[in-house]
């Protein structure tokens, strides 16, 4: 569960609060994956998945390309409007945005913005969560709108939601 602050965090534009964009990019660990359904565990996607308000504004702002089968899961529970933005983040993603375990919009090669005013993109209902992708990546590996999502915590993992930041 997150906190009660997550959804207006989405809907605030998630990723540029004052203060939460400053200082080197966050490199979160692998806590869980999305085994594409039919799939060997070679098309599972390694999910970071942030915790706490920091984490979630910062995303994947700074960093590098995400690496095939890759990518940054923000979960909301409960489900809320959703809107991300590209602020200080050097690289195109496809942004997938899920509801009810399948993808319900698709937002692909979001082109990146570093400097504001940043368009920002997602349905006006609301998700249970987002998922992030190197661009191209959702074609290559045929996620549409409709496919099915099953995203599970990796053994050892903590719970998702809220951590102290």
């Amino acid at each position: 569960m997150l906190p009660r602050w997550a959804p207006a965090l989405a809907v605030g534009l998630l990723g540029c609060g004052p203060g939460l964009s400053q200082g080197p990019p966050q490199f979160l660990p692998i806590t869980a994956q999305w085994c594409l359904e039919g799939s060997p565990p070679e098309r599972c996607i390694q999910l970071e998945v942030p915790r706490g308000e920091r984490q979630y504004a910062l995303g994947l702002q700074l960093r590098p390309p995400l690496p095939h089968l890759r990518g940054m899961w923000f979960p909301y529970a409960p489900p809320a409007v959703a809107r991300f933005w590209m602020h200080r983040t050097p690289e195109p993603l496809d942004m997938l945005f899920i509801r009810d375990g399948r993808v319900a919009a698709l937002e692909t090669d979001v082109p990146p913005c570093m400097n504001l005013p940043c368009r920002s993109y997602g349905p006006d209902t609301p998700v249970d969560g987002v998922l992030e992708l190197a661009a191209g990546q959702a074609a290559v590996l045929g996620i549409t709108v409709g496919t099915p999502v099953r995203i599970t915590p990796l053994p050892g993992a903590p719970p998702s939601g809220p951590a102290p930041d």
